[in-house]
């Protein structure tokens, strides 16, 4: 059967614009990354230059630079406090954020993150236990140098808590079709395993409920360089995982039947997403506290941005994205207000609450389209 001359017009119209089509969203994502790279940058430098005090930016540049200090105190601000806490920022923003992209892709569902299946919950748990139920000096963590050891142990048992939560979440998703449904029994998890720290705090010592309190606010301004030492290499092993997982997050995309029939191992893909998910969840919440909204969050903003959901651009702008919201949120939290520094998880639920109220209203019967 040939084409007449009007239908085969068309057809060469539609072949040419393919490739003009595929080359607009390739600039377009170019443009994205590198306006995130940029933002990212700057935005770095004034979380260094902002706190209590102001910083001009040439100090932070000779600190920066290793020039010699000649008695100025800015130097010190800044390579004790100031570069950590920035640096603190970046890999937990980074590591929720695509704990989150994980998470809604392996369970296509839009508000899948480690705050509302319950991993951050979980996480939460495995440090009460080590911390509270131990009778250690929860301070010991949040304040000062646990060395590498504790440091491990509370990844650990940090990250063990999350998949002990997360677990029986998937594999009720496994067995039903509703989203929704699987949020919900994700949540109550989350509370389940709340109320069982809620009786671990309510046996602590008050100078231990103090700092545990202050730790749930969520903040990033108590990681020190040595407890930098296992954050950052848990991260960072977490986040090249990730990258390594694009090509599998694709193909589940489409469905884990299209991911087999592609020679996928799906179950051991679900396993190390799950592994991974809850790794870079447990050791945010083990240092940073439970910080919230942000893996829901922006994964969305990075879709919505680059107008795709293809993991090859959307992992690496949802780790910048990430990054830069958490610092952003930083420096919100340090605005002069009669309150002292504002409660972290305040400032990203005000970020995130209206990023997933607009992903309600927008999604049709609940279901994640990608």
């Amino acid at each position: 059967m040939t084409l007449n001359h009007q239908d085969q017009g068309g057809k060469n119209r539609y072949d040419a614009a393919i490739p003009a089509l595929a080359s607009s969203m390739r600039v377009r994502h170019a443009l994205v990354l590198g306006l995130a790279v940029i933002l990212l940058l700057a935005t770095f430098v004034a979380a260094i230059c902002y706190g209590s005090t102001a910083i001009p930016l040439q100090s932070v540049f000779g600190a920066l630079t290793g020039q010699p200090a000649n008695g100025n105190p800015d130097f010190d601000i800044v390579l004790s406090i100031r570069l950590p806490r920035a640096i603190t920022a970046c890999l937990a923003g980074a590591a929720l954020s695509v704990a989150g992209l994980q998470m809604q892709t392996l369970m296509r569902n839009p508000l899948a993150d480690p705050f509302v299946l319950g991993i951050t919950s979980g996480a939460s748990l495995g440090v009460a236990l080590v911390v509270l139920a131990s009778g250690s000096a929860i301070g010991a963590f949040l304040s000062s140098g646990m060395g590498l050891g504790g440091g491990f142990a509370i990844v650990g048992a940090a990250t063990l808590g999350g998949l002990v939560v997360l677990a029986p979440v998937l594999a009720i998703s496994s067995r039903l079709q509703n989203p929704s449904t699987v949020l919900i029994f994700g949540l109550m998890a989350g509370y389940a395993v709340s109320a069982f720290v809620t009786l671990l705090v309510a046996g602590a010592r008050p100078d231990q409920l103090e700092r545990w309190i202050a730790w749930g606010f969520g903040s990033f301004s108590a990681v020190t360089w040595t407890e930098l030492q296992v954050l950052a290499p848990v991260a960072l092993l977490g986040l090249a995982v990730a990258c390594l997982s694009i090509k599998p997050l694709n193909a589940l995309l489409l469905g884990e039947n299209y991911a087999r029939s592609m020679g996928l191992n799906t179950r051991a893909m679900r396993l190390v997403t799950m592994a991974v998910a809850s790794m870079l969840a447990g050791v945010v919440t083990a240092f940073c506290g439970p910080i919230g909204f942000l893996g829901v969050a922006v994964p969305h903003m990075a879709r919505a941005m680059l107008k795709s959901s293809d993991h090859r651009v959307l992992v690496p702008a949802t780790i910048l994205l990430g990054a830069l919201t958490a610092l952003l949120a930083q420096l919100v939290s340090l605005l002069p207000t009669n309150l002292g520094v504002l409660p972290l998880n305040a400032v990203t639920a005000l970020i995130g609450a209206p990023v997933v109220v607009f992903v309600i209203l927008r999604s049709r019967n609940g279901v994640f389209a990608g």
